[in-house]
């Protein structure tokens, strides 16, 4: 998908490539969640995570806890 926003009938014509017929009413739906999750998307690659571990590397309820409370 380029940089443009999905139309309804674009977005009509990709759901039934993939086998998803969608009636007339849902287009306009499906196409404004398919931009708004693009636009999500776009943000989320722009964050730079620069020496965070990926989540694969923490481990819940490992951690010490040595405070007083």
């Amino acid at each position: 998908m380029s940089d443009a926003e999905l139309t309804p009938p674009e977005a009509a014509r990709w759901a039934a490539r993939a086998g998803l017929p969608l009636p007339a009413d849902r287009h306009a739906a499906v196409a404004a969640t398919a931009n708004h999750i693009h636009a999500i998307v776009t943000i989320l690659r722009e964050l730079d995570f620069g020496e965070t571990p990926p989540a694969s590397a923490y481990r819940a309820g490992g951690e010490t806890r040595d405070a007083a409370v």
